[in-house]
């Protein structure tokens, strides 16, 4: 029996291992748990805030077609392309809404035709992170002479400009406000620091020149799964149609589903 019992002393393991075993075990237990809660994370940040956003996005887009049809009631859903040097005149330019209303609804066919995305004032997380596209408030109205700019979410929060990086010059940006529709041409981008807020100056990149053209800007984060950069976007106004007119020919069938009457 005593033989026996010193044999067990001499096969356990010192008092040190067994902490250290236990220490291990533990240690590896709650690695594997925030490896649970990051990856949980992370599909929350890139599945659910998009899911949030694109239903809040829906809601807003319904209550300004609302607003339209009580606004104009018969305005047309759709119209025949504009005839040769068919000409409007002069842009109208609204002024500029409080804090989180809305200025209009942002079509871009290169981004896929069911791309349809609300224009909110303000930039803060309150508009970003939920209701769309955020517009700079002190930068200009649609339509207006100097730089339009807004900013968006890339990967989360509904992933507004997610697809900023595919634009090619000539692609055609449509803005539709209460007044009428406002046709971008895509120019150019650019990559730059978050501290380059040069781009928003009513000439982008140039402070202190006076503007004659009629920008819009787009700022994102670079890169899409980083926000380290800004990718920039830059456009100028082609043309425009004031709602009595009908949306371009290009956008009818958008416009129709996006404001209920398709």
């Amino acid at each position: 029996m005593v033989l026996q019992e010193k044999a067990r002393q001499a096969a356990a393991p010192p008092a040190g291992v067994v902490i250290l075993r236990g220490t291990v075990q533990v240690v590896g237990e709650l690695l594997i748990t925030a490896g649970i809660i990051l990856l949980l994370f992370v599909a929350w940040q890139l599945w659910w805030t998009n899911v949030e956003s694109d239903a809040r996005q829906s809601e807003v887009i319904k209550e300004f077609a609302q607003d339209i049809a009580a606004a104009a009631p018969s305005a047309p859903a759709a119209a025949d392309p504009p005839a040769a040097g068919e000409n409007f005149g002069e842009p109208a330019v609204a002024a500029a809404p409080a804090h989180a209303s809305t200025i209009g609804i942002m079509y871009i066919p290169r981004f896929g035709a069911n791309y349809t995305r609300p224009i909110v004032q303000g930039t803060t997380s309150d508009v970003l992170d939920t209701l769309g596209l955020g517009h700079y408030g002190n930068t200009a109205m649609p339509g207006a002479v100097g730089n339009f700019a807004v900013a968006g979410h890339r990967q989360t929060h509904g992933a507004v400009l997610d697809n900023i990086h595919t634009l090619v010059p000539g692609d055609k940006i449509y803005v539709q406000t209460k007044d009428g529709y406002y046709v971008y041409v895509f120019r150019n981008n650019q990559i730059v620091m978050p501290s380059r807020t040069d781009v928003l100056e009513p000439v982008p990149t140039r402070p202190g020149v006076t503007p004659t053209e009629r920008y819009l800007t787009m700022t994102s984060c670079n890169p899409r799964f980083g926000a380290e950069e800004r990718i920039i976007a830059y456009a100028l106004l082609d043309s425009w149609r004031p709602a009595s007119a009908g949306p371009p020919a290009e956008i009818a069938d958008q416009v129709a589903l996006a404001i209920g009457k398709g």
